[in-house]
């Protein structure tokens, strides 16, 4: 097949969204097909060339000067590439590949990342629509998305391209006990409930301390929330770090206290780093845990609860090592090669449903030449 996908960059920050379309793109060249990623380009250039994956240009800045000559550079490499299939993994995306096709030129499939988004339900606009977890797929049902274009095909990042192999990477000489979180500095992370959290604690573990990796438009905000307290010199704040697997593997406790995760895909690299893991009990988060059998679930935007879990784990120390053994567990179906072979079933049902006029239409071609 010849598939090509659309995101807004392949920036190297911690984007979930794009890693994942980085990783399906390097898989899928890997394994035979003709792949191309269309977007603005960042650090992730180098990676798809040495996978043999083009690099397209495309500016989908939202403008109204812009997204004219976006759409024209759309139509651009479309004629250039011709592709079978279009993968839209963002909702500018989505819109330039829907509104922009010629009948059936290609087949639009769109994944469905953050359906908390008031505009997710464009990406209904594509003839398939993945979801990356069954909480993400009911949701956008309830939204109005039909039934029958949806496929659920959850996240998974084990032994992707952009990585080394887990054993390969060196702990960092955290502090410990030590909680961490990776996760964008965004306030619908719980940033703020899981400092409250570990204010609740730290007299009772004089010892622990607090590392939050990520970077993001509230840091500003979270650590002058910080700065006010007398624990400042046992938070820290590690800003984006490009291989959080260091800090991974040197966690006791991992958390994501987040009010609204599609997934969790970090919960995936926090369980192989064997991490014992806190996380709120939304949306698919459940899903990435096993249901509560490989980390202990919260209510969300809950500190207190928050912080009984961590008094939990770091009061018993077999307790911990318990959680520790339990996260490691069923990693297999996280790998990024199972989301790359089932996402190639959903492209194949479209070339099997809608393919037929394409090739039809140059079977005629030649015979009028």
């Amino acid at each position: 097949m010849r598939i090509l996908h659309l995101t807004n960059h392949v920036q190297q920050i911690g984007n979930g969204i794009v890693n994942v379309a980085v990783d399906l793109a390097c898989l899928q060249a890997q394994n035979g097909h003709d792949v191309a990623i269309a977007s603005s380009g960042g650090e992730y250039e180098a990676l798809l060339t040495n996978h043999g994956v083009r690099h397209l240009q495309l500016d989908q800045s939202r403008t109204p000067l812009n997204m004219i000559k976006a759409a024209w550079r759309y139509r651009e490499i479309v004629q250039e590439f011709q592709p079978d299939i279009v993968h839209a993994h963002m909702m500018t995306g989505v819109v330039l590949a829907g509104m922009l096709r010629n009948g059936g030129e290609y087949s639009l499939v769109s994944t469905l990342h953050n359906e908390f988004q008031r505009s997710a339900v464009l990406m209904g606009l594509a003839e398939r629509v993945i979801a990356v977890s069954n909480a993400v797929a009911d949701s956008m049902v309830r939204r109005g998305i039909p039934q029958h274009k949806l496929r659920v095909v959850t996240n998974g990042t084990l032994g992707s391209p952009r990585h080394r192999h887990i054993q390969d990477y060196q702990p960092l000489p955290l502090q410990h006990p030590a909680i961490a979180t990776v996760a964008g500095m965004y306030t619908r992370k719980g940033i703020i409930e899981l400092i409250e959290a570990f204010g609740k604690i730290a007299d009772t573990f004089p010892q622990a301390h607090l590392y939050l990796v990520g970077d993001g438009p509230d840091r500003e905000m979270f650590t002058a929330l910080v700065q006010s307290t007398p624990l400042a010199n046992r938070i820290h704040f590690a800003g984006f770090q490009p291989e959080p697997q260091r800090y991974m593997l040197a966690t006791d406790v991992f958390v994501l206290a987040s009010h609204c995760e599609s997934f969790g895909l970090v919960l995936t690299e926090a369980r192989e780093a064997g991490c014992a893991i806190i996380a709120s009990d939304v949306d698919g988060i459940p899903e990435t845990l096993d249901h509560g059998h490989a980390g202990l679930l919260v209510p969300p935007k809950n500190s207190q609860a928050l912080a009984d879990a961590l008094v939990q784990l770091l009061s018993d120390p077999i307790h911990l090592q318990k959680w520790k053994y339990l996260a490691k567990q069923n990693l297999e179906r996280f790998s990024a090669m199972r989301v790359h072979e089932e996402t190639m079933a959903v492209y194949s049902e479209l070339v099997k449903d809608y393919g037929l006029p394409k090739i039809v239409r140059k079977e005629e071609l030649l015979v009028s030449k």
